[in-house]
């Protein structure tokens, strides 16, 4: 695989400095670039067409979350540093591929670093729609399409450009793929879209919350503010 080009951008030097340490100790990643705020940061980023931005969220003028919600959808991974953990459920509705909280430790980084890796290895992938035949479902994987039955889907989470197929809480496939597509091509008397990033099999929710679904095997799915209203309305006709 080809090094992993990074971008960071975060107004405090110090945590600036700290991120592009950290990260120089992994010898897939390279930084083309560093920024202490968002302004010229879309030129930059044209120009530099890195893989992954590391950006901080809370920083003067323009917040890197507000940067993201500006730009969406991006043609890089999105991977956010703060010190706040309120922001989360916003990052992620904007297909974050991860949210790490200051000060971050070593190996929190080497996770990220690691979805990060998957990440990049499965945009080398061509792109598919997905080819749905009465009860199951045809997904590209690994270059051989593979047949996954409708009964067996739990959720599918959006995975930057890919999407993540759940079969089970710890058994899943990914695929080139978009969210769209997957909730065109599921039958919606058996999936439902409660997020930007999430698709759940009707069948396999457990509890309804406040803002999330709970899952058989105790999956915990957020309801995305803007399908909060359409998706309490679908259930009630399921009578939960």
């Amino acid at each position: 695989m080809n090094k992993i080009k990074a971008f960071l951008v975060d107004d405090e030097p110090l945590a600036l400095t700290v991120l592009e340490s950290l990260l120089q100790k992994f010898d897939n990643i390279e930084i083309v670039g560093t920024a202490n705020s968002t302004a010229g940061l879309q030129e930059k980023l044209n120009e530099l067409k890195p893989d992954v931005l590391f950006s901080d969220i809370q920083m003067p003028g323009q917040t890197g979350l507000e940067f993201i919600k500006a730009v969406y959808p991006m043609p890089y991974a999105i991977i956010f540093t703060t010190a706040y953990p309120n922001f989360a459920a916003d990052a992620f509705e904007f297909e974050a591929l991860d949210y790490m909280l200051k000060p971050i430790a070593p190996d929190r980084l080497a996770k990220a670093v690691k979805r990060l890796e998957e990440y990049v290895e499965y945009r080398t992938n061509d792109n598919e729609i997905a080819d749905t035949k009465d009860d199951y479902v045809y997904v590209k994987v690994d270059g051989e399409h593979q047949k996954i039955h409708f009964k067996e889907i739990h959720h599918v989470e959006a995975f930057a450009d890919y999407v993540k197929i759940w079969t089970g809480p710890d058994k899943r496939v990914v695929t080139l793929q978009t969210m769209r597509n997957m909730e065109n091509g599921l039958p919606e008397e058996m999936f439902l879209r409660v997020h930007r990033s999430f698709i759940v099999a009707i069948s396999k929710i457990k509890l309804i919350q406040n803002a999330s679904l709970v899952l058989e095997g105790d999956i915990e799915i957020p309801i995305g503010k803007n399908y909060k209203d359409s998706v309490l309305e679908i259930l009630k006709k399921k009578k939960f």
